[in-house]
């Protein structure tokens, strides 16, 4: 009798303890986390944020899949049907997407508002919808080459900078170097959002709040574009071209130009490249007026409208954008700022103050890269005319008018 009782007793543990595994199984919840490639600091990171993430929600389990055509690859999978749980939103492709049904709203499921920038949250806002929270961002800010300023006698660029003191400086700064080759004060990129906060400084603007209008054809743009243009052709200013460098980065890493105007990812570019360069950074100047702007550039973590797992892709979406996560970005150091407000200072003192404090300035008051789908003919439109003002073959008022054009017939499709 008792060993039908003991087997009895087996034979439910056992059945209490398949049944407990199953449960257990049917509990556990796997996320697809897509994104592309990028630096191997960056992917670490990532990498490092996840399995963090997973060792405090063990019932989570996150496949992590940076994908070399991201573009292509995504869109096959909306098409599809089969969306990742969580992917990286660029905040120029925000309003594709909403448009498209294929992001989640975030409202009411993101968390730590208060520690985003607030031109972060209206990057990734569309028709009053906020969708994702930052997953880090760049800032446009004005590098200075320290021996060439020391050189030439001048104070190192400020913050209280405006255009007459950029125009100055890259005039005395422009020259020739020990080896005989050209040095431009300042590195003029021949691309649309290169000068977009010399536009906005001067009051400017391209398009309507609501994009229902094209307001890019005004005096502003036109005072704007002058500058602009009107250092290139007082030679004292130029393309990357014009020193036989690539971008603005290579250019100013290489001590031909004195200034450039790039974002924060040319911090480690420049400390990799050009160890024993010594050089600054500082806020964009202002309109003579005290017009500020800048520029950001940054990528949310959007989770999938078509979605099986929407708790828990939010969950990690809040983790990796909080302040732990954030945290984690910044103690590596490099390049991209951390989205979380709490992690500035750990970036700065990972990064270094006197490289990184110039481009978190100007989170407060940054412009977003987003336009209208199809603005794409806009951008080409400038670029083209720009290199032609540039050259001497067209008029800044005349690639005003000519983009403007090209904008209102986008707008009206």
């Amino acid at each position: 009798m008792r060993k039908v009782h003991l087997l009895t007793l087996l034979v439910v543990l056992a059945l209490v303890i398949s049944g407990a595994g199953a449960a257990l199984a049917r509990q556990e919840v796997t996320l697809t986390l897509m994104g592309w490639s990028s630096s191997t600091e960056e992917n670490d990171a990532l990498m490092a944020q996840v399995e963090a993430f997973m060792a405090a929600n063990p019932g989570i389990k996150v496949n992590v899949n940076l994908v070399p055509e991201y573009d292509t690859t995504i869109q096959a999978a909306f098409a599809a049907g089969d969306p990742p749980n969580v992917f990286y939103v660029d905040s120029s492709r925000l309003p594709d997407w909403a448009e498209a049904g294929v992001l989640a709203s975030g409202e009411g499921k993101i968390e730590n508002l208060e520690e985003h920038y607030e031109s972060l949250l209206e990057a990734f806002t569309y028709n009053g919808t906020l969708y994702c929270p930052p997953k880090d961002f760049s800032i446009m800010a004005l590098q200075y080459n320290k021996d060439m300023f020391d050189a030439a006698g001048l104070e190192y660029p400020t913050p209280d900078w405006t255009w007459d003191d950029l125009r100055a400086a890259a005039e005395k700064l422009t020259g020739t170097n020990a080896e005989g080759k050209s040095v431009l004060g300042l590195v003029t990129p021949p691309n649309f959002e290169r000068w977009l906060p010399f536009l906005y400084q001067a009051g400017g603007s391209v398009l309507n709040e609501d994009w229902t209008e094209v307001t890019l054809d005004s005096d502003e743009a036109r005072e704007a574009l002058e500058f602009y243009v009107g250092m290139v052709r007082d030679g004292i200013a130029g393309p990357p071209s014009a020193v036989d460098a690539g971008w603005g980065g290579e250019a100013f890493g290489q001590g031909r130009v004195a200034m450039a105007m790039e974002g924060n990812w040319v911090i480690k570019y420049l400390l990799d490249q050009f160890p024993d360069l010594r050089w600054g950074v500082t806020e964009l100047p202002r309109h003579p007026s005290g017009g500020q702007a800048t520029m950001v550039f940054t990528v949310c973590y959007g989770v999938a409208a078509d979605n099986d797992h929407p708790d828990e892709s939010w969950k990690l979406v809040n983790f990796l954008t909080g302040p732990e996560g954030s945290k984690m970005v910044a103690e590596q150091g490099f390049g991209v700022i951390p989205p979380a407000k709490s992690a500035a200072d750990t970036w700065l003192q990972a990064i270094g103050e006197e490289y990184g404090a110039g481009f978190l300035a100007g989170a407060p008051y940054a412009h977003k890269w987003q336009f209208p789908v199809g603005f794409g003919e806009v951008f080409d439109t400038f670029n083209s005319g720009l290199q032609l003002a540039f050259e001497g073959q067209a008029l800044p008022e005349d690639v005003i008018a000519d983009t403007a054009a090209v904008a209102e017939e986008v707008l009206a499709r």
